[in-house]
């Protein structure tokens, strides 16, 4: 008889995770999540929930007061995690490639060497040819993808993306999450998604965390029951539309509540 191999250890833990501000503000309050190694995953969040906040606490930018954030997969947290925020902060009077080569010089990788991991980086989000323009020069969704190049051109075995594409119109929008789910089967880096939209949520991701608004919490996880790779026939099947009210219902519930 063939033993049962043991369900994988999560790489992501939060156990009761916590953070009270000096002024007195409750940003969290008893966050529990796990999250798998190689996971795409969604966190489905109403204004003032402290959404920022815990991605910064499983960055390491900041310490929570309360609970304890473990890495059971690997013991420790990785010494690089890519994080892409809702504004680009790309610097405007640098080029592209040098926007991308920002955190490889912090690590002490010179230009020249650090070129084709450069290149190669602006090639897996489609902007090879701009490596020489400036920002200025380039429409919102293009920066955009300038700032998931930096994250991702030291490999991080974990990306998080704090409402990336919010003020971006719906096309680009769309382009850019199918861009994004392209780059995540290709390298598998686990995937913290932070979004207003629940349509998106779904449309991305393998779980979709619904938090309450502050102190922040986590009210639901729910499953999105669909392969990949996904697509226009996903956005219009009965199973994109049932997991959408579902994670509808509990934000609903947890914001009324």
């Amino acid at each position: 008889m063939t033993a049962v191999a043991p369900e994988a250890l999560p790489l992501i833990e939060l156990d009761g995770i916590g953070k009270t501000y000096a002024n007195g503000t409750v940003a969290l309050a008893g966050v529990d999540a796990e999250i798998r190694e190689g996971g795409f995953v969604s966190l489905v969040v109403p204004s003032g929930c402290g959404k920022s906040t815990l991605l910064r606490i499983v960055a390491g930018l900041i310490a929570p007061d309360a609970g304890t954030l473990s890495w059971p997969a690997t013991g420790e947290r990785p010494s690089d995690i890519g994080f892409v925020f809702q504004d680009a902060t790309l610097m405007p009077w640098a080029r592209v490639a040098d926007n991308v080569h920002l955190p490889l010089k912090l690590a002490g990788v010179p230009k020249e060497k650090a070129g084709p991991r450069i290149m190669d980086a602006l090639a897996r989000v489609g902007l090879a040819d701009f490596a020489n323009a400036f920002p200025r020069e380039l429409s919102g969704g293009m920066k955009m993808r300038v700032s998931i190049a930096r994250a991702l051109v030291t490999e991080p075995p974990v990306l998080l993306m704090d409402e990336p594409f919010a003020a971006l119109d719906e096309f680009t929008r769309e382009k850019l999450d199918d861009d994004l789910l392209d780059l995540w089967t290709a390298q598998r880096f686990t995937t913290v998604f932070v979004t207003h939209s629940i349509y998106e949520s779904v449309y991305l991701s393998e779980r979709v965390l619904v938090m309450g608004a502050r102190p922040g919490r986590i009210l639901a996880d729910i499953a999105v029951d669909a392969p990949y790779p996904r697509g226009r026939a996903f956005r219009e099947s009965r199973t994109y539309m049932d997991t959408c009210a579902a994670v509808s219902a509990a934000l609903r519930e947890g914001v009324t509540s």
